[in-house]
């Protein structure tokens, strides 16, 4: 080896053993931020725990007014969902004792049949506290829930109904993707291949029939009762129904991660990946990584953003990097993280109602809950938070 090649093996060597440096050294800030922003949201919901009276749950804080729901809300488990999450990390007993008082309240919801939204209201508190607590009663409530959702589905249709009101025959929304993993996991617990069978279904024909070329997902489509043909495709909560709703992206994102890891079937992480990459890519994504309410709003960048989406895509994210290690995944996820705990978005201690995050979008076209906390977001943020942070430990 001449002179010149030892130099440039000495300098591969200082180049590759400063980046993991540089590596190192960011990975370990962004823990410190990241908990910097779960102690920020211990406190928000140490706060917001004592002025919420029992079997209402806060959703929103709108004119200096925090909205509470009943349990009928499709909103309603994100709050008690959340508290066990808050635990998680703190060992909190405030936040455990509240988490099972306020997920009891929810019970009644195991045989309500009127809403396809049983996975955001049972699953997600009582799946995380059968998770952090192993109280097997909660796995009684998962599978009494799933019977209920699984009254939804239409064989012909091959899909589970989305909503019961307006004009539509049979609509079906990209949201109902992540109602999926409630009877995905009913199907291990009871043994009981039909709970299988209908998120499956559910999930193909969805593929088939609810994406654009480019990999975006339609809001809405509705379907023939009689035929289980496509009468039409649309938006509610979007710009256009050419466009791309911003949390319905990444709605379907986060589902059919979840469907790859509960079935194995690699149509799902493609489907994933194509949706990961079309939205990471995406020309009008804000260099903070915060998406507008929709990605093809017309008054962008003067137009509201939506910390949900972004939330719910971090999260989504970080599990999909697990199944398909692309660092654009990861980097991206550590990107919107970064951003949702500065002070552009994370609220001060004590301020907008003791919800943790600022400048979500609700329904922009029904004009309801635009730049507001909301506890969906609240929610996802916090999960988001604790996935990055279990995944930076341990690869330390």
């Amino acid at each position: 080896m001449n002179v010149k090649q030892l130099m440039l093996v000495l300098l591969l060597f200082v180049f590759f053993f400063s980046s993991c440096k540089i590596k190192t050294s960011n990975d370990e800030q962004l823990l410190k931020t990241i908990d910097q922003s779960l102690q920020v949201a211990c406190e928000q919901y140490r706060q917001m725990q004592l002025n919420v009276p029992d079997s209402l749950f806060p959703r929103t804080y709108i004119d200096g007014q925090v909205k509470l729901v009943s349990i009928y809300d499709w909103t309603s488990g994100f709050y008690p969902a959340s508290l066990w999450y808050l635990f998680q990390y703190s060992k909190d007993t405030l936040f455990l004792n509240n988490a099972k008082k306020f997920t009891s309240f929810l019970e009644p919801l195991k045989h309500y049949k009127g809403t396809h939204d049983l996975g955001f209201m049972i699953f997600c508190p009582y799946g995380n506290g059968y998770k952090i607590t192993g109280d097997t009663s909660y796995l009684e409530v998962i599978l009494e829930t799933s019977k209920s959702l699984a009254s939804r589905f239409n064989p012909k249709v091959g899909l589970i109904k989305s909503w019961d009101h307006n004009h539509w025959q049979y609509p079906v929304i990209i949201d109902n993707m992540m109602n999926l993993e409630l009877l995905c996991q009913a199907s291990k617990l009871n043994n009981d291949s039909m709970f299988y069978h209908i998120a499956a279904t559910h999930a193909n024909i969805t593929l088939k029939n609810h994406f654009r070329p480019d990999n975006s997902t339609f809001h809405l489509v509705n379907y023939d009762t009689l035929t289980g043909a496509v009468i039409n495709k649309q938006t509610v909560q979007g710009y256009s129904d050419s466009s791309s709703w911003a949390r319905g992206q990444s709605w379907g994102l986060y589902g059919f991660t979840v469907m790859f890891r509960e079935t194995g079937d690699s149509t799902y992480l493609k489907k994933a990946c194509q949706m990961a990459d079309y939205l990471i890519r995406h020309p009008n994504l804000p260099s903070d990584a915060i998406p507008y309410w929709d990605y093809n709003a017309p008054k962008i960048p003067n137009e509201p953003r939506d910390v949900s989406a972004a939330a719910i895509m971090a999260s989504a994210l970080i599990e999909l990097h697990e199944y398909a290690p692309t660092i654009a995944y990861l980097e991206h996820a550590k990107t919107i993280i970064r951003s949702l705990s500065s002070a552009n978005y994370l609220a001060k201690t004590g301020t907008n109602g003791h919800f943790i995050l600022m400048h979500a979008t609700g329904h922009l076209p029904a004009n309801s809950e635009i730049d507001v906390p909301i506890n969906y977001a609240d929610y996802y943020f916090i999960e988001a938070l604790l996935r990055m942070r279990a995944k930076l430990e341990s690869a330390s």
